[in-house]
């Protein structure tokens, strides 16, 4: 064991940092915008916060979610911006958070993610968990829609009704059921890995309400009605479907593949030739996870049938990339897909994901798209992808991230009742219904909380967006549009690695400007001690008066032997932390629990946000 307190020997290197800028400025940090999508999940929990929650300004509320039914609901996260947990969108959102886990396992754990976003899953699955307390039963809703936007005010000052809405035989819902059960099956893979008795207990409750689900159905917003205003389902046969095709991938039962054969023509799996991807509708993604048994020779009796599921996938693919002979998902003047008016940013978002994914399973079997129109090369499916990414995050014809939080303009009269009235951390006397309305919602000012990885509703047709709290159908966020970036941009953020030799250290759009007066880059070399730090300043922008940056640093082991439990004192940390994690000891922080070992020459990364000076590092011990 080491102990010491070491020196800073500092050195700038500002001129190397901006050579290297001049060759990436095309590029976007997507490791940022990971980062920042998801502390938004943190700022979107319900319950008793964990003492490693990194979004301050939010404290613990809801704590007796369905008490008042007999069933403990604590936990799950809160849809949008207003306090109703709605079991369908949230079951797809981890899903979509599973997915990226599953299949972008390698460059969330080279970004040092994987245990924010397990965590993420877990704060959802623990909820799905509770909410199934028997068989055939399902919490899937808790809190009223309409009373709910009646008020605005804080998570933390809930007034407004926390009605628990169950499943059960008389009352069905296979397309909540279903999603449910994808999304246990797919978290079930996602933590195998890592926690396989977890793994196992999400798998039998998955078998379970799959089981409910197909066998009493029916829609679940004819069983929950208040539920029918806000996420109305147009249908049960793709979750059913859905959760089929999970099955599958988590326990290889055939039984699982048989289902989605025998059912291709009656659900709708073959029939279906879909330009959408969303939580309500889930064919494309089915067809996709389809086309990869067939892809990857495992379709055997069933490869006739799988044929026809991948006939449909690429016309989804073909449809997006404007190669399906004039039947193509619609475009803005600006390259964004378009599928709806209200919150239309949610389904890009997930169109990108899937189609990241699919060229994968493509490249990997050395595959093509046939389209009407064109052959597609995996390639293209990822450019395209990351063309719809680059749209989020400020290419576009307003030069605005979509992201809060990432770039130098972003939305910040989010349509967000907890970001946009000050924290009950300083204003600790409760905001009435009313109050919150006249005080906060109709103030002309910036939120005083940054809700960072949010995306909002985006842009019209046009490409034009309005700034303001009121324009609930383009400010406000939700899970399901924030969901599917994890997963895209971790797939991103490996194609900066590959093209520079390194993760990228600061990314702009050519139409912003750099931040040539702000860059500081700096390496902090620790005498005796086989680490190296090097540290940089990669952003910053004005909230109010408040300007706060964006704090990047590589730890890199310079010795020749692997360096264990390293533990780093950080001191004069006013913001949010993420790449370590916390200890009992104030200002003591870890390696996450993924990453024990620093081998030799190997390195590893953590970020931080405030404003002012940036925070002081000292290693505190090592093995």
């Amino acid at each position: 064991m080491v102990k010491l307190l070491s020196s800073h020997c500092v050195w700038s290197l500002l001129a190397t940092l901006l050579a290297l800028e001049a060759i990436i400025v095309n590029a976007f940090d997507y490791g940022d915008a990971l980062d920042k999508t998801l502390l938004f999940f943190e700022a979107q929990r319900s319950g008793k916060l964990p003492m490693n929650q990194r979004v301050k300004w939010r404290g613990d509320s809801g704590l007796h979610d369905g008490y008042a039914q007999g069933v403990n609901l604590v936990g799950g996260y809160y849809d949008a911006g207003d306090h109703v947990k709605f079991g369908l969108p949230m079951a797809y959102s981890m899903t979509m958070l599973s997915w990226a886990a599953i299949d972008f396992r390698t460059e969330l754990v080279s970004l040092n993610q994987m245990g924010q976003t397990l965590r993420a899953i877990k704060w959802g699955t623990d909820y799905f968990i509770k909410a199934h307390p028997k068989p055939y039963v399902l919490w899937g809703q808790v809190g009223d829609g309409t009373s709910d936007h009646y008020c605005w005010e804080r998570a933390e000052d809930m007034t407004t009704s926390r009605t628990a809405y169950k499943l059960d035989p008389e009352n069905p819902g296979s397309d909540l059921a279903g999603e449910t059960a994808a999304a246990l099956a797919a978290a079930s893979i996602a933590f195998k890995p890592y926690d396989s008795s977890y793994s196992n207990l999400l798998l039998v409750h998955a078998k379970q309400i799959f089981s409910f689900a197909n066998r009493f159905r029916g829609y679940y917003d004819e069983s929950i009605e208040s539920a029918k205003q806000f996420y109305t389902s147009s249908g049960y046969s793709d979750e059913l479907l859905w959760a089929a095709t999970w099955l599958y991938r988590a326990t290889k039962d055939e039984y699982f593949l048989k289902f989605v054969v025998d059912n291709c023509v009656s659900l709708g799996g073959t029939g279906w030739a879909v330009k959408e991807f969303s939580w309500d509708n889930k064919y494309a993604g089915v067809q996709i996870l389809l086309s990869k048994v067939l892809l990857d020779g495992a379709g055997g009796a069933y490869t006739s049938t799988l044929k026809q599921y991948q006939a449909k996938a690429n016309y989804f693919a073909c449809a997006c990339l404007q190669k399906n002979d004039g039947y193509n998902v619609r475009k803005t003047p600006g390259g964004l897909l378009y599928v709806r008016e209200w919150n239309n940013l949610q389904y890009p978002a997930s169109a990108a994901f899937l189609l990241a994914v699919y060229s994968d399973y493509l490249a990997k079997a050395k595959s093509v798209v046939k389209c009407p129109n064109a052959q597609l090369h995996p390639q293209e499916l990822l450019d395209f992808a990351k063309s719809q990414a680059d749209y989020i995050l400020g290419k576009n014809p307003e030069s605005i991230s979509y992201l809060v939080g990432y770039g130098q303009k972003y939305p910040v009269h989010v349509h967000h009742r907890g970001a946009s009235i000050a924290s009950i951390s300083l204003l600790k006397s409760a905001v009435g219904c009313v109050e919150g309305f006249e005080t906060w919602y109709k103030r002309s000012q910036v939120n005083p909380n940054v809700i960072f990885g949010a995306l909002v509703g985006g842009p019209n047709v046009n490409d034009e967006f309005s700034d303001d709290r009121s324009n609930y159908e383009q400010t406000e966020p939700t899970l399901t549009g924030t969901a599917p970036l994890v997963g895209l941009f971790s797939r991103l953020h490996s194609l900066n690695r590959s093209s520079t030799g390194k993760a990228s250290i600061t990314n702009y759009p050519r139409n912003l400007p750099l931040l040539t007066t702000n860059h500081q880059h700096f390496s902090l070399f620790l005498a005796a001690v086989p680490v190296e730090f090097l540290h940089s300043i990669t952003n910053s922008w004005g909230v109010g008066m408040q300007t706060y940056y964006r704090h990047k640093v590589i730890i890199k082991n310079v010795s020749q032997k692997p360096i264990r439990e390293l533990k780093l004192y950080i001191v004069k940390l006013t913001g949010s932390l993420w790449g370590l994690s916390p200890t009992r000891q104030k200002n003591i922080y870890e390696l996450p629990e993924w990453l024990k070992v620093i081998e030799p020459g190997s390195e590893c990364t953590f970020v931080y946000i405030q404003g002012g000076a940036q925070a002081k590092i000292i290693v505190q011990s090592y093995h």
